[in-house]
């Protein structure tokens, strides 16, 4: 059978299948669904320092194939997610990433340091790039900032770290390039994309918050061209996120340059799908007669890519 294991830098997966921060809550919701030891990795909502009881509501939206929301990272904060949720995390037999937000690189250092007792976790997911909340997750528009966080973060502990990174900047690309270099051992692509749905009979916004964060089907095609752009300028390993909901979806952030990919949206309508992913993802390899998944990230051919980004510059279809 082929290999399905991926390797980013520090950070070692059985598959590269995982569950996005926020969409899959602490799990235990997903039990009767999902047979969890057969994901690459399960990345719980975010948790901060302190209890955030989030935005006003409504927190949620539909829209035209996507999701808006505004859930201003709602969690009870660190050292509850230590005493009620870690060690039931770190029973379910797949690796387990947790995410954390601060409002200062002082914070991220110290849940660092205080998540780096749990040798068992497989690493840390830096969210400096949620657009509902305003602080620490802002250092994910300023490459200075990014790499200060990122290196902070490394220095305080042991285990791997991954930078998820936001879309709502000119240049991804010079903020991943900050990212890597202070030593993220991996990069998330990306975040949500900040939106606004309005109920015009009303003359107001529908989230309780105004702004939200789009994801879904919708933002894929965005999604998939920053992980091509930066996957071009880097060689840090990148996990791909945005609209995933089947085989080929996964498929086209491989072969773009993502190493591993998380599956977010899709979670709430089909609580099976990255489970059986990884099957699917095992039969295509195998028909595409590679030994490894790892033999098919960045294949898609130069020529090719070269023609779209001269088409994309000169503004033609």
């Amino acid at each position: 059978m082929p290999s399905l294991d991926v390797y980013l830098n520090r950070l070692h997966l059985k598959n590269p299948i995982l569950v996005a921060s926020g969409t899959f809550g602490y799990a235990r919701e997903m039990v009767a669904y999902a047979d969890f030891s057969q994901l690459g990795g399960i990345i719980p909502k975010t948790v901060t320092p302190l209890p955030r009881p989030g935005n006003p509501p409504p927190r949620t939206v539909e829209t035209t194939s996507g999701l808006l929301n505004s859930i201003g990272l709602d969690n009870d904060g660190l050292d509850a997610f230590i005493s009620k949720h870690l060690t039931g995390l770190l029973g379910l037999g797949t690796s387990i990433i947790a995410n954390i937000a601060g409002k200062n690189t002082s914070e991220f250092v110290e849940m660092a340091r205080k998540l780096n007792a749990y040798p068992e976790l497989a690493g840390l997911e830096l969210n400096i790039s949620c657009p509902n909340v305003t602080g620490g997750v802002d250092y994910g528009t300023n490459p200075k900032m990014a790499a200060e966080v990122v290196s902070a973060v490394r220095n305080a502990c042991e285990l791997p770290v991954i930078a998820k990174l936001t879309p709502n900047v000119t240049s991804v690309v010079e903020i991943a390039i900050a990212a890597s270099e202070a030593g993220a051992d991996a990069l998330s692509l990306v975040n949500t994309f900040q939106g606004l749905a309005v109920d015009w009979r009303k003359r107001k916004p529908i989230l309780g918050n105004g702004i939200g964060g789009l994801s879904g089907p919708a933002i894929k095609p965005l999604a998939l061209r920053i992980v091509w752009q930066v996957a071009q300028a880097i060689k840090t390993p990148i996990i791909g996120i945005g609209g995933i909901q089947s085989i080929d979806d996964v498929m086209d952030f491989l072969v773009c340059g993502a190493s591993a990919v998380q599956v977010g949206t899709a979670n709430f309508y089909n609580p099976t799908l990255a489970t059986n992913l990884v099957a699917e993802l095992e039969s295509i390899i195998e028909l595409e007669g590679c030994e490894s998944v790892r033999d098919l990230v960045g294949t898609i051919q130069p020529s090719t890519v070269a023609k779209m980004a001269a088409a994309a510059a000169c503004g033609t279809p």
